[in-house]
């Protein structure tokens, strides 16, 4: 039985409302569709959801596709339990399609952890695939106005080595005879896919590419790096890198993520994609040592393999210069803050 999950913190929320206030006025008593809201991203959008819709009298209301909606109530109680949030029992392959209109579609829901594992890659093209054409026939129905695709940053491939940061007219593309490529590949289907179906139905397809993020409620037992890191030092074991410690990344926090995403869906240029992440680049030997210092007892980072002698450095991060300049999107939560925060919420931080 899932174990209630305590609720994002009150100053985060506050952070996302101050930050969205302008843009919330024309959702006043508006219906949305969100898929993947019991997941890291959907259960961000859906507090700051509730936040906006109490602290704004907006009158909004919300349906969350869940295959499970008896473990979401037992998980957010303080979620399910409220007048404006509908759980929609199914999943994207099968679910009967509700009744009424929506003005917003959010497609958040995404398994990040097929493609890095042994299962069949055609498995998940078809679902990334199917599910999305699912979606756009259902909001062609519903006469959305604005659907919002959360994409990836997989859809440029793999990142040169020596370009700093990955900008939306990069013209790269994954490499189709390796594995891991697949999801980029699936995501970038999908965006096609909604472009073309939006402008023959009339709505808005909003693109937000996102990359690596790190807050309460990020997986600490997956492949992300940051979220690994975290459950080393909260158990109060050694931080271990398993690699060598060089491939580079950047991370944004997830109120900071929140507020992106809710911008794009309102403010956002319909077919044209928003890089979403930070470009703040850090190593990952780096990104250990600044999860070891939230700690009080710490230990000396592992770093379990030696880098080879110039060899080519991973990298992904992304340019985010179009989001600022055209929505007036910025990181507001710097990275060593956003660590000691994700700790604290878990109860750990002591620095």
């Amino acid at each position: 039985m899932s174990a209630p999950v305590k609720p994002l913190p009150a100053e985060d929320l506050d952070h996302v409302l101050a930050h969205t206030r302008g843009i919330w006025a024309e959702a006043r008593g508006q219906a949305f569709f969100i898929t993947g809201g019991t997941g890291f991203f959907g259960r961000w959008l859906l507090e700051s959801f509730t936040r906006a819709n109490d602290e704004l009298s907006l009158r909004m209301r919300a349906v969350v596709l869940t295959r499970d909606p008896a473990t979401f109530a037992r998980s957010a109680p303080h979620l399910a339990g409220r007048p404006d949030i509908a759980c929609l029992q199914g999943d994207l392959r099968t679910f009967v399609f509700p009744a009424g209109r929506f003005d917003g579609l959010i497609h958040a829901a995404a398994d990040t952890g097929v493609w890095t594992s042994d299962k069949p890659p055609d498995g998940l093209i078809d679902a990334i695939i199917g599910n999305t054409r699912r979606l756009l026939d259902f909001a062609a129905g519903a006469r959305v106005k604005n659907f919002l695709l959360i994409s990836s940053g997989a859809v440029y491939g793999q990142q040169p080595a020596g370009l700093a940061q990955v900008s939306e007219e990069f013209p790269g593309l994954p490499d189709p005879l390796v594995p891991g490529s697949i999801w980029g590949e699936g995501k970038r289907v999908a965006e096609q896919l909604c472009t073309a179906q939006a402008a023959r139905h009339g709505f808005a397809i909003k693109i937000a590419r996102c990359y690596t993020f790190v807050g309460p409620l990020l997986q600490m037992d997956g492949h992300y790096a940051v979220g690994n890191f975290l459950r080393d030092g909260l158990r109060g074991d050694p931080i271990v890198v398993t690699g060598d410690g060089t491939p580079v990344r950047s991370y944004l926090y997830a109120s900071d993520l929140a507020i992106w995403l809710w911008t794009i869906l309102f403010r956002g240029q319909t077919a044209r994609p928003y890089n979403v992440g930070s470009s703040e680049a850090v190593s990952i030997a780096e990104l250990a040592g600044m999860v070891n210092n939230v700690f009080a007892q710490s230990f000396p980072v592992k770093i379990m393999q030696a880098a080879g002698p110039g060899g080519p450095v991973s990298r992904y991060v992304p340019a985010v210069t179009r989001a600022g300049a055209e929505l007036g999107l910025e990181v507001r939560v710097p990275l060593a803050e956003a660590i000691r925060k994700t700790a604290v919420w878990h109860g750990g931080a002591d620095r």
